[in-house]
């Protein structure tokens, strides 16, 4: 197949992602009736409970209420409320920044990452080369972090493709991601960088409307993108994150933005204003924590390190790109707990300098998410480790209310990704919630206890290693050279 009818068939693919859900998104679907079901027949459990129940659960209650931590978990409860409505107020003001006209444009430089990717590296630069940025204007460098399969080979089938559009660095060894990036990063001749993950694959717009972000607003130093789960058809875990990543980024991110301090600019896809990133390169790139070098969360660590110098932090809901996430539920386990490790560490990064005057701008909404996020990581985790107790002291009570609380946590989400969608994909909010509860909540706690630990845990060979790895890549060699 040719360039152009690759070019072709990939933006359609990722334009068709992104077109609004007409009547097809409500044809009928056995796991969201099987949803749809269990919900209502767990709203109908919670009103039959407080019908036949209402004087026992009253009663106890009252009992209940003579602990001092009730009146935590009310307070808790009503500043989430607080927050919520500050939080809707923020985003039903934000707006995305408008595209710039190829005039405009400056040279940008595109670094992605690959480690053990196989093929799919092949379909992100794909994906970037058929972005409507000007291809003058804008500089390719694509990474190979060590990998043991047969990436490489893949990205010189893509240099061959795109030749002198795209420009190759091979590591020896594995050093990491973050080491990844820097080589990219001394690379770049342009004024805007970039990051993709090679496991993701970018809309044909996703660039320029990055990139634009900077050149409207000589203040923002770095800009989040928007994004979505490639793999959504692949099982039950892509569906529930899909609804979850609409959350995180066109609700919290996008309320974040309107306080000009997005917390973390995601790995899959952000952009950086050079000169936001060269004074703290060094830095970043030999950032220790506790003793260790800090190998995890190098996207949240940049983020931090760039709102420090005084520059705005925004998101791009136009920016859109579709990421690879885990099928499976070890997977899962392994990514979030790797995101829960650098939380907690980029966290207390924040706090040495969020609470002092760091930019011209305001930063009190900054300062609020900071104490909420605090609370939460604290205050939130103890009401998560008494919870046994509370279940066998008040079974009744506590059972009654964990349902009433599920649902209503899963609401928020589900209801924001209604509107903003417009199908029946919400309604994997709430066995999301139940599965979070059952098979997720300990990550948090765990992470609590072991944030030194500084291990990727999801990078895994993408083939078989030995004599089978070996052949695999010959037969690559040879398809991609026929």
């Amino acid at each position: 197949m040719s360039r152009k009818s690759d070019s072709f068939v990939l933006t359609n693919k990722l334009v068709s992602m992104t077109k609004p859900v007409d009547n097809l998104g409500w044809r009928f679907n056995w796991s969201k009736v099987t949803v749809a079901l269990s919900l209502v027949t767990i709203l109908a459990l919670a009103v039959a409970m407080r019908l036949h129940l209402a004087d026992d659960l009253e009663r106890l209650r009252l009992e209940a209420f003579q602990s001092p931590w009730a009146w935590v978990g009310l307070a808790m409860i009503v500043l989430s409320f607080l927050v919520l409505v500050w939080r809707i107020f923020l985003v039903v003001g934000y707006r995305s920044t408008p595209s710039c006209p190829d005039k405009d444009l400056p040279l940008c430089t595109v670094v992605i990452p690959a480690y053990n990717e196989g093929r799919q590296v092949l379909d992100t630069v794909r994906s970037v080369m058929a972005s409507d940025y000007p291809w003058t204007r804008m500089q390719v460098v694509c990474v190979d972090d060590g990998s043991r399969d047969d990436t490489w080979i893949w990205m010189q089938a893509a240099a061959r493709e795109f030749p002198d559009r795209l420009e190759l660095v091979r590591q020896p060894i594995n050093h990491g991601k973050r080491r990844a990036l820097y080589e990219g990063f001394v690379r770049a001749r342009g004024e805007i960088l970039v990051t993709i993950d090679s496991d993701s694959e970018v809309a044909p717009g996703t660039i320029r409307s990055l990139a634009s972000v900077m050149v409207r607003n000589g203040r923002v130093g770095a800009v989040a993108g928007n994004v979505r789960v490639l793999n959504v058809g692949e099982g039950l875990i892509p569906k529930m994150l899909d609804v979850s990543f609409t959350f995180s980024f066109d609700f919290i991110r996008a309320s974040q933005s309107r306080v000009n301090t997005v917390m973390c600019t995601p790995g899959a896809l952000s952009g950086y204003r050079r000169s936001a990133v060269v004074p703290i390169l060094d830095e970043w790139l030999n950032q220790t924590f506790l003793g260790r070098e800090a190998n995890i969360g190098e996207d949240r660590a940049m983020t931090n390190l760039i709102l420090r110098q005084g520059w705005l932090v925004h998101f791009q809901h136009d920016a859109v790109v579709y990421t690879k996430v885990p099928t499976a539920y070890r997977g899962l386990c392994k990514m979030l707990l790797r995101w829960a490790r650098s939380n907690i560490r980029e966290t207390l990064a924040l706090c040495r300098f969020a609470f002092k005057r760091f930019r011209p701008e305001g930063a009190t909404g900054a300062r609020i998410n900071l104490l909420v996020h605090l609370l939460r990581m604290s205050v939130g985790e103890c009401f998560k480790l008494s919870l046994p107790l509370v279940l066998m002291i008040w079974p009744l009570l506590a059972g009654y209310n964990l349902l009433i609380g599920l649902v209503t946590a899963a609401l928020v989400p589900a209801l924001f990704h209604f509107v903003r969608n417009r199908n029946t994909d919400f309604l994997w909010a709430f066995p999301y919630a139940a599965f979070w509860l059952v098979g997720l909540s300990w990550i948090s706690l765990y992470a609590l206890v072991t944030p030194h630990r500084n291990g990727w845990l999801t990078r895994d060979l993408a083939t078989e290693l030995g004599e089978v790895a070996q052949s695999k890549m010959a037969v690559n060699t040879a398809r991609i050279a026929a």
